[in-house]
């Protein structure tokens, strides 16, 4: 029986090449950070990401008078992708099935992929955190909205309206501006809970009642996940110019194993695949992000001493 995977020239094999735009494209509608930024392809060994500010305002100047020096600040961000994985025992049918069969399998392990790859790159990138142990990752290191972010604003659950004009009053200070908010479900919920005034009943933001998430609110970019408040983490919502100065993004092929024996989960209880008439397929993904700028951001944080 044939395969519908492919095979990569160093002999890596890939996910089928009909698969792979669809599993972007899955991402990108289940990101908040995705949805809100731009995505590209990355090569394996990462890039670099150039900031260029220029310092002065355009100088008048007379015919044949000295021009005096605008200057720049230039910086940069490393954007190297982390590899992450995810993977799942199913019958061994899947070697004896036709090609239909065997893409209708992958395709269903591609949707539940992407879903798991979007909701990792938001913990990855807000956080820090390795998304299936909670706990602080090496590989991520110091590259996350939580540490390099320093503009906090309170939570306040009464007026969280207040708190994304806090917010964007820090961004705008620094000359930036505000092209989305990402927020927790607690904070949407407290945004849809006030009102036009203290003896007012009518809803301040009634598009946001019964967990309604809508693509934007007061003509900014918007989007509602549990990812902002992870774990135990105190954040609430993060406010910024995503689109100019979050980058993030894939490289193009997408590894997958077929594995026939063994207990490559670790699963005790499972036990051996063979013994099971089972086979497991485990997926890759090499994703990268980068903060250009941190002070485009600001985070609104149940305690801003945690």
């Amino acid at each position: 029986m044939g395969s519908v995977l492919q095979t990569a020239p160093n002999g890596t094999t890939l996910f089928p090449a009909e698969l792979t735009n669809e599993l972007f494209n899955l991402v990108r509608g289940k990101s908040s950070l995705a949805k809100l930024a731009p995505g590209s392809q990355i090569p394996f060994r990462g890039e670099t990401a150039w900031t260029f500010t220029l310092d002065k305002e355009i100088d008048v100047v007379a015919e044949n008078g000295a021009k005096s020096n605008g200057g720049a600040t230039m910086g940069q961000v490393t954007i190297t992708p982390v590899k992450v994985e995810y993977g799942l025992r199913v019958s061994d049918e899947f070697d004896y099935a036709s090609n239909e069969i065997q893409l209708g399998y992958l395709r269903a392990f591609a949707e539940g992929f992407a879903a798991k790859l979007a909701r990792g790159i938001d913990i990855m990138a807000m956080h820090g955190v390795n998304p299936r142990t909670g706990s602080s990752s090496a590989l991520i290191g110091n590259n996350h909205f939580d540490y390099v972010v320093s503009q906090l604003v309170e939570y306040s659950s009464t007026d969280p309206d207040s708190n994304i004009s806090s917010a964007v009053a820090l961004i705008e200070g620094n000359e930036h501006e505000v092209t989305g908010v990402v927020m927790a479900p607690a904070f949407r919920s407290a945004l849809a809970a006030m009102t036009k005034g203290s003896t007012s009943y009518e809803a301040l933001y009634p598009e946001l009642k019964w967990g309604a998430n809508p693509d934007s609110l007061n003509g900014i970019a918007i989007d509602t996940n549990s990812t902002v408040s992870f774990g135990s983490n105190s954040d609430r919502a993060i406010v910024g110019n995503f689109r100019d100065f979050f980058k993030w993004g894939f490289a193009r092929e997408l590894p997958i194993e077929i594995i026939r024996y063994g207990n490559p989960d670790n699963d005790a209880d499972a036990g051996d695949l063979k013994g099971h008439n089972q086979i497991y397929i485990r997926g890759e993904a090499y994703v990268g992000w980068g903060i250009l700028i941190p002070d485009a951001f600001a985070i609104v944080r149940n305690d801003v001493s945690a």
